[in-house]
């Protein structure tokens, strides 16, 4: 099938190759615009402005504000019975100060694109237009969507999919890629079937009886009763540690009390629970009640769970991340497509993949020799940005090769 079809398809894999150089100038200036203007979840007015501005300029057309500052929009060559790819970009940063000394340094103090979105919807934009000066050589539908929030809870994919954006047409795939520095530009890495964690947050508060200390009589100090509580959750996660799933169950904040004579009125203690299996997350969620509750009774003080259901497990589509790796190596070569483990991170992405298959794939954007190897979420995060010209390109490639198969399988 690879040997036909790279045969078939051999003037459309130049074509795209050929635009996305041509782009690639303009993508990189997009990438550092987009990265010195960045704006936090669910507040990307100007960016998605910018990004409308952009389809405009190019042609295509597009609808704004869509769960929020999202933007979607469908491109279309050929005739009506075509299959539907989309493809997916995020486009908040994160509230990190930015500590890189380059010309495109973030000018919003306190702000940074620190996880790559920048790249990824320049890369997307890149894409698009490659598609779409590309149309007569492809057939099909593509479905696009810059979405916002991907970094706080509910996370923008439930605000996108609730207007529609899965329907009309329903597309049979949908794709993103995602920065992975330990990967060199050049490089895209895949993982078949479960991929990503779930991710939930914590919050419990034991409510007590504040005053002085000097009168414990009457106080109910609640920090006794937390202590207990802690070692409970502690033994919660050595047992969860021994299972063969994978699960991660963390403390990550304890707060009580402002002075040595001062009994508190309540400590707060929350944390993170993440899963890779959607039936195991429901248990363990109720074992951490039990465990609540448990403590309640015996320390005969009032204690509240409060379980904040974060993103699903991120499933890749076993078919459609096999034929996504199969155009990737069509596109950079075998050696230049590796093998992703599991990771215990999660994405919002996964929202997609509960209604259509889908594959979330890593472009390489790692370069050792030029210092470039810093991790997302860093306040010195940065890219090889010749990386850009491969996220456009393959992204473009990956659409086309995946209609082009939905479309002859359908034959």
């Amino acid at each position: 099938m690879v040997a036909a079809f790279s045969i078939m398809n051999s003037e459309l894999l130049r074509s795209i190759r050929e635009q996305a150089s041509a782009i690639a100038a303009e993508v990189v200036a997009i990438r550092r615009h987009l990265h010195a203007h960045p704006e936090l979840s669910f507040e990307e007015k100007a960016t998605a402005a910018f990004v409308g501005a952009c389809l405009h300029r190019w042609g295509i057309a597009y609808q704004a504000h869509v769960g929020g500052h999202g933007i979607t929009g469908v491109l279309k060559s050929g005739d009506h019975q075509w299959p539907c790819v989309a493809l997916r970009a995020e486009l908040d940063a994160l509230p990190i100060e930015e500590q890189n000394d380059v010309p495109y340094k973030s000018k919003h103090p306190g702000i940074m694109h620190a996880c790559g979105h920048d790249v990824h919807t320049a890369a997307l934009l890149g894409a698009l237009y490659i598609l779409n000066r590309l149309c007569d050589q492809w057939q099909g539908a593509i479905r696009f969507l810059f979405q916002p929030g991907e970094e706080r809870l509910p996370g923008g994919a439930t605000l996108m999919i609730r207007e529609g954006v899965l329907a009309h047409p329903v597309p049979q795939a949908i794709i993103a890629q995602h920065v992975y520095v330990p990967l060199r530009a050049g490089q895209a890495g895949f993982c078949s079937g479960r991929y990503m964690a779930s991710s939930d947050e914590w919050y419990i508060t034991v409510k007590g009886k504040g005053g002085h200390a000097a009168d414990p009589q009457t106080t109910q100090n609640p920090i006794y009763a937390a202590a207990t509580l802690l070692c409970r959750l502690d033994e919660l996660r050595q047992q969860l540690h021994k299972t063969e799933a994978p699960v991660i169950f963390s403390v990550g904040t304890v707060q009580g009390g402002t002075a040595t004579n001062i009994v508190p009125d309540q400590v707060t203690v929350s944390g993170t629970l993440r899963t890779l299996d959607e039936g195991w997350r429901q248990q363990v969620q109720q074992q951490l009640v039990e465990v609540v509750q448990e403590t309640e009774q015996q320390k005969h003080i009032e204690i509240s769970c409060n379980i904040k259901t974060g993103y699903p497990v991120l499933f890749n589509d076993p078919v459609v991340t096999g034929l996504c790796r199969t155009a990737a190596e069509l596109y950079l070569g075998s050696s230049c497509v590796v093998d992703l483990p599991v990771r215990m991170a999660s994405e919002d992405f996964a929202f997609y993949t509960q209604l259509v298959p889908g594959c979330f794939y890593r472009l390489g954007t790692g370069n050792p020799e030029r210092g470039i190897t810093s991790g997302v979420h860093t306040a010195t995060f940065d890219v090889d940005e010749s990386a850009l010209e491969t996220g456009s390109g393959l992204m473009a490639w990956m659409a086309c090769f995946l209609l082009n198969h939905f479309r002859t399988s359908a034959v």
